[in-house]
Parts: C-alpha cells; structure tokens; sequence
C-alpha cells in the first residue's frame, strides 16, 4: 500500500514539475480548457438566475382563490384550515376591506372605486406552492376551485407554461453546448499529452526496457491531464465571476427600471466543485485516450 501511495504521490509530483516547466504553454493550454467551460457554465448559471426570476415575479406562481360574495366567516376559517393540511404551500388572506383599499391607492382606479355604491370585492387567499412546475399547479388550481363557497380560483397557467417551456430548451441548449465544449476539452488535452509523449519517447522505451508497466508510465499522463482540467475549471470559475461582476450593474439598473430588484446569484461552492471536477474528469478521459493510443506505437 505504501508503494502504491508513493508511486502515486511521484507521479502527481511529476506532472506538477511538467506543469511549471512550460508556464506560457500550460496558461495557454488552461485559457482554452477554461473557454471552453465557460460557456457552458455560463449557461447554466444564468438558466438558474432566470428560475429564481420566474420564482420572484409577482403573480407569476400564484394561485389567487376568491371566495363567494356572500361567503360567512366559517367559510373562510374552513378554506384556510384546509390550506393548512396541504403540503408546501404557503398562503396569505386578503379581506375584501383591504382589497378595496388597495384599490384606492391606485391612481387609475381611485376615481372609479369612489364611485361604486358598495364593496364589490371578494375575500380572496394567495396560495404560493412548492412544486411550481405548470401540471402541479393545474391540479392544485383545478382542487382549490372544487372547494365549497369558493368562486373561483385563478393561475395564468398560459404564462407559466411559457416559461417553463423557454427553461427546458434552455436546459437542452446548455447540454448541447456542454457536450459540445467537452469534446473539445478532451480533444485539447489529448493533443497536448501526445506531444508530451512523443518528446519522451526515449525515456518511455528506456522504462519499458527495465520493467516498467504501462501503468507505470501512464500514471504521470493522467495525472498532467487530470490537474489541466481541475486548474482550467478554476479559471473558469473565475471567467464566470468576472461576467456576473461586470453584468450585476446593467440588471440591477434594468430591474429597477421596471419597478423592482433583482440581484445575479453566483455559482456555490458545490458548483464551482463540480465544474472543476467535470474538467478533471474529461482531461483524465483525454490523457487516457492519448496515452493508450501512444503507446500502442511504441508497441
């Protein structure tokens, strides 16, 4: 076990050596693997940033449930105790007083309600689910509007189906985009180990003339390949920082345009792992594919 650990630590020593001894060409080398990422992750984020508007957006993933002209106070305790057994939803009562009052401070509408004899407003509940995906809250919709006293329950279920819509391809679009980029991730480090591999050719012979294994001499390839990917998903990381920065002062001055507040979410730490992980694991695949191609060569 010693031995396997020691090797180990050898070979990534090694390929850290072979990293810093060409510091131009592996920044180039990470500047392509990092663009290369970017895009993709880039993608991503901003699908996530566009969730959480959706999420945000007035209305957009409410359900408003209004209660019959003549419904009794019973009525609306019986409603908002059956809200309460419903699993992740969260709602909020809206009397018909401080709706009209709502009303009231609405420029366009001050004149109008002014005018009216009575209050002509329902009480009303706003009903905000978990599960926010267009068939839940078509069920949930269809549910609350079976409800004895209520009248009717509204979702603009038309927009919210939009949206999703434009998500998925969005998703499917980033996927694509993220195939595609790997490819050419897996592709850059397969170049880079072969030229590694051709300029030792003499030492490789020279190993494998005194016993050296072929998983012996690939150790320190995939380690070279494994670390370009880990080091291009850092800069990556940090290509997408940059864009979010220069990015986070033009939405906020648009959000704010529209009456509102809205400010970019970051990638976590969880995502910033898993980018960097994805580009070990491609330029591991690459250096595997290089190395193994290489040597059967030399065989």
């Amino acid at each position: 076990m010693r031995r396997w650990l020691s090797q180990h630590r050898a070979a990534l020593a090694l390929s850290v050596r072979r990293l810093l001894a060409a510091p131009f060409n592996t920044l180039l080398s990470l500047l392509a693997i990092g663009i290369a990422l970017t895009l993709p992750a880039f993608g991503y984020v901003v699908l996530d940033n566009l969730r959480e508007l959706g999420r945000s957006a007035s209305g957009v993933q409410e359900i408003s449930v209004f209660m019959e002209v003549g419904a009794a106070r019973k009525d609306i305790a019986e409603i908002e105790s059956r809200l309460q057994t419903l699993p992740g939803v969260r709602f909020t009562f809206v009397p018909r007083d401080e709706a009209l009052k709502r009303l009231q401070k609405s420029e366009e509408m001050a004149e109008i309600v002014a005018s009216l004899p009575r209050n002509p407003l329902p009480d009303a509940f706003i009903v905000e689910p978990a599960d926010a995906s267009p068939e839940a809250l078509d069920v949930l919709r269809q549910e609350l509007a079976s409800w004895p006293k209520v009248a009717h329950a509204q979702l603009d279920s038309a927009w919210v189906k939009r949206f999703d819509a434009f998500l998925r391809l969005g998703k499917l679009t980033v996927l694509m985009l993220a195939g595609l980029f790997g490819a050419g991730l897996v592709a850059v480090t397969f170049n880079t180990i072969r030229l590694q591999v051709l300029a030792q050719a003499a030492e490789i012979e020279v190993a494998r003339m005194i016993g050296a294994t072929d998983a012996f001499i690939r150790r320190p390839f995939h380690y070279f390949g494994a670390l370009q990917g880990v080091l291009g998903g850092l800069v990556a990381s940090g290509l997408v920082f940059a864009a979010l920065h220069l990015l986070a002062g033009p939405v906020g001055e648009l959000a704010a345009l529209y009456g509102g507040s809205f400010v970019l979410h970051a990638p976590g730490v969880r995502e910033i792992a898993a980018l960097c992980a994805a580009g070990g694991i491609l330029g591991w695949l690459g250096a595997q594919l290089s190395v193994s191609l290489s040597l059967r060569r030399f065989d």
